[in-house]
């Protein structure tokens, strides 16, 4: 296939998706919207569903979908059930949606998918939304003998990968039938790589990215966050060069932050994170060879090709 027809069939599985959301609200909403004791609190509903689900890359419902087609045989093409499909993948974006608007709350965010945090617009600053911000970033208490390779990778695994790369996937095999456990092993080793690297990615972004591509301005160094970058600057710095972590990592001042990413410059990491990017890629070529034996392998090959090189 070329790169025109890929292209044109991914904005097309865009274009599916995104037209199914209307019907999703509509679920969530219709039988309730007029009701006198609870239509207000529906119309409220309405509004968050609608401010906060759309808008982002919807990779993960989108992987429900194309893993349904490419798992399902042509007799299970029918459009009850790619309605059903659709349905669970937007189940999945509502999820990822509650992680962002509680995400936002903790980092103190100003913006996120090109629009103000839902919080900002709706002035919503609850005693659990500043509980959280102060249990994931205590203010004044950097503790950088905290952040190993260890503990970001087990922090990746629980808080990214199941739920943005297995789940999507696992829920179009069971969809289709597939509910051995040797196959969803092998989709879970593919993965759960995958979602690493996306993350770390992410972490990348989060300093190096344009806020014009990515939505949002970064603040892992501010929010004091066990970001890979600050555990790959960890591994390589000076003890001098780590005095500098210490005394300028987890502030909100500009000045601390830009001494920061200085440092980050100094030591090489927008290098560092390339070379980890061909690494990453060469691994999951790799795991899809050994693991993708009962399972197409395009599921995965389309899923690396929307994560890796990406901008935003």
């Amino acid at each position: 296939m070329s790169g025109g027809d890929s292209g044109a069939r991914a904005a097309a599985e865009r274009e599916e998706f995104a037209a199914f959301f209307p019907q999703i609200v509509r679920d969530l909403t219709e039988d309730m919207l007029g009701h006198p004791e609870v239509g207000d609190a529906v119309a409220r509903l309405k509004q968050v569903l609608e401010y906060n689900a759309p808008g982002g890359k919807c990779n993960r419902g989108l992987t429900v979908v194309a893993a349904y087609r490419r798992l399902a045989g042509p007799e299970r093409q029918d459009p009850e059930s790619i309605r059903r499909a659709l349905a669970v993948g937007w189940c999945i974006e509502l999820f990822q949606a509650f992680f962002l608007v509680a995400d936002d709350i903790m980092d103190s965010s100003l913006t996120r998918r090109g629009q103000l945090c839902w919080y900002k617009k709706t002035g919503y600053h609850t005693e659990l939304g500043q509980t959280l911000d102060l249990i994931t970033a205590p203010v004044s208490q950097v503790d950088l003998s905290r952040f190993s390779e260890q503990r970001y990778k087990a922090i990746v695994k629980y808080k990214t990968a199941f739920y943005s790369f297995y789940l999507p996937v696992a829920a179009a095999m069971y969809m289709a039938g597939i509910d051995g456990k040797e196959e969803h092993e092998d989709a879970k080793a593919i993965l759960l790589e995958m979602g690493e690297f996306f993350q770390i990615q992410d972490d990348f972004l989060d300093c190096y990215g344009d806020p014009a591509l990515t939505g949002k301005v970064g603040t892992d160094i501010q929010d004091n966050k066990c970001s890979w970058l600050v555990v790959q600057c960890l591994q390589r710095a000076a003890p001098e060069q780590r005095q500098i972590l210490e005394e300028n990592y987890g502030s909100k001042e500009p000045q601390k932050v830009a001494k920061v990413k200085e440092l980050y410059d100094a030591l090489g990491m927008q290098a560092a994170f390339r070379e980890y990017e061909e690494s990453s890629y060469g691994r999951l070529q790799a795991l899809i060879g050994s693991h993708a034996r009962r399972l197409p392998r395009e599921i995965f090959l389309d899923l690396a090709q929307k994560i890796y090189k990406r901008q935003k």
